[in-house]
């Protein structure tokens, strides 16, 4: 076959063969565009975007879970329904969506973690700040990455919208925090690298985001619009660091954030930002791939750009080759049309083009496996991360060869650390609460406490999901008591707890399962931690 021509196989096994030379030039500008699909969306729904695939010749679609996730429900006041079949869902919509289009769609998912960060009861593997702790675990990052690449793969999602190389160095970060591999730019580098590698064994185009660096702000671009008040020089000295070395390794593409730099763009955010889009990433960088803006429904942007379709062709004309969650297709396909040159157009259009050749005609061996499923990197992730924060190593002995008080607080979907050390130890579990600090019969056992801590969120608006409250006892507890913390979740929860450097914390990261049982095995002496915590906390230093 012609590279100029492309097939598609879907499941009927109808052939589908595509001339690029045959499209108009309308044809070849809905290319541009990704509007959002919806997993558990509703038939009508799904019949009007299987009518605006056909008859606008959209080019790639992204999707979510739901129109009450986080994709369109920003301040999470709608009920997210759970479904226990959106993976059969999932792969009935890819079917049908193909099926309407008449050039191969690219399906594009985030699966930063996995599936799971879209669709219940799929694989689900560590957060990016948990691989960053991890030391010795370059290969296990390039497996977990092939690994998240064959299961997008098994669902029909060819464009996985990760990694995130965004520099972790604003503890109060609402939105990229434990998404990120962590503070240190060669880490990250490094991390990132891995990961797009694994993913690349599998077949799977890659974006790294979000250009040129979503970690220093404070703000959440689903909003508000985040200001990253730092010169060209700073930039590239760290946040750019990892975005130039993996465009230099070779990269699908990259993700542009709704960002405000005034150093370089006083006037436009990064998303419409002709100096940041084109001068620095593609002119000064030398990126030739795909440039993919970030969510164009997004607050920092969309409400910049009433007018249907003009934030689509300001992107556009800044440089942007594919316009992501735009909810104004028809209109952004006028609007540039009448705005951009044939030119510009068939730039973006043959950038995109390529990406569809790699993925419908460069077939990966169906042989690439991965030697371990995701239980068994699960747990390689959970010894090489268990990380110890000692201020003093001598009072962790002591606790551990004392009666000590099993404690627990938070949301733990199941408390399997503080169930084994009751069922090894005969020390029954005890919720933390303001009754169990009253009942001075319980307190007067011990001196000593083990505490395991599970923060009911992640991320850090409102305090991890912690009530005042619980802080309070958690603070009261480590004032009066010997404490061991093990803490199943975002490091930076610590900072709540007023931990001063004599103070003993284990950081396990994640709640899951086999982190648990690595924990207790750490805690009985079993396994020696080796992890290393990937960002600075503001207030804990032991």
């Amino acid at each position: 076959m012609e590279r100029s021509q492309m097939k598609q196989m879907p499941e009927d096994k109808n052939t589908f063969l595509v001339s690029k030379e045959s499209l108009s030039l309308r044809q070849k500008t809905g290319q541009l565009f990704m509007p959002a699909v919806f997993i558990n969306d509703t038939e009508e729904e799904v019949q009007k975007m299987e009518k605006l695939i056909q008859e606008h010749h959209i080019g790639s679609i992204c999707f979510f879970h739901s129109r009450a996730s986080a994709a369109t429900n920003f301040e999470g006041k709608k009920k997210v329904v759970h479904n226990e079949k959106s993976l059969d869902r999932l792969k009935q919509l890819i079917y049908r969506y193909q099926k309407a289009a008449k050039i191969p769609l690219l399906i594009a998912m985030d699966a930063e973690w996995g599936l799971a960060m879209r669709i219940e009861n799929t694989p689900q593997y560590p957060y990016a700040i948990t691989l960053g702790a991890s030391t010795n675990s370059i290969s296990t990052l390039e497996e977990i990455g092939l690994r998240i690449g064959l299961d997008c793969k098994e669902a029909g999602i060819n464009w996985n919208l990760a990694p995130v190389v965004d520099i972790n160095n604003n503890p109060e970060n609402p939105v990229i925090g434990y998404r990120s591999f962590g503070d240190d730019k060669n880490e990250v580098l490094s991390r990132a690298s891995a990961f797009t590698e694994g993913m690349s064994k599998a077949g799977i185009l890659n974006s790294i985001k979000h250009f040129p660096g979503h970690g220093d702000t404070a703000t959440d671009s689903h909003l508000g619009l985040p200001v990253i008040d730092k010169s060209l020089q700073q930039l590239n000295e760290n946040e750019l660091f990892p975005f130039n070395g993996l465009i230099k390794k070779g990269v699908d593409s990259v993700m542009v954030g709704h960002l405000l730099v005034p150093q370089l763009d006083a006037e436009e955010p990064s998303t419409t930002s002709h100096i940041i889009i084109t001068e620095l990433l593609r002119n000064q960088l030398g990126f030739k791939g795909v440039i993919i803006s970030d969510a164009l429904n997004m607050h920092a942007v969309s409400k910049k750009y009433p007018e249907k379709g003009k934030l689509e062709a300001t992107a556009f004309e800044a440089g942007m080759d594919v316009l992501c969650f735009s909810e104004n297709v028809e209109e952004g396909i006028e609007t540039i049309l009448k705005t951009s040159s044939k030119v510009r157009i068939e730039e973006s259009f043959e950038r995109i083009w390529h990406l569809k050749e790699k993925v419908f005609l460069n077939k990966v061996s169906e042989k690439i496996h991965s030697t371990k499923n995701h239980q068994q990197l699960n747990r390689l992730a959970a010894e090489q991360s268990l990380t110890e924060l000692y201020g003093n190593p001598d009072v962790v002995q002591d606790i551990k060869s004392s009666k000590f008080l099993n404690l627990w607080v938070g949301s733990p979907t199941q408390n399997l650390f503080s169930s084994k050390i009751h069922e090894e130890q005969r020390n029954e579990p005890w919720e933390l609460t303001s009754s169990l600090i009253a009942d001075e019969e319980k307190m007067k056992v011990s001196q000593n406490v083990v505490l395991a801590v599970f923060p009911p969120q992640v991320k850090p608006k409102g305090s991890f999901g912690f009530s005042s409250e619980q802080l309070e006892l958690i603070k009261q507890l480590v004032q009066t008591k010997n404490v061991l913390l093990y803490l199943f979740g975002n490091p930076f929860a610590l900072d709540l707890f007023d931990l001063d450097s004599t103070a003993n914390a284990v950081m396990v990261y994640q709640d899951f399962e086999v982190f648990q049982e690595v924990a207790y095995q750490h805690f009985m002496g079993l396994l020696k931690a080796s992890g290393r915590l990937p960002v600075k906390l503001k207030t804990f230093n032991p």
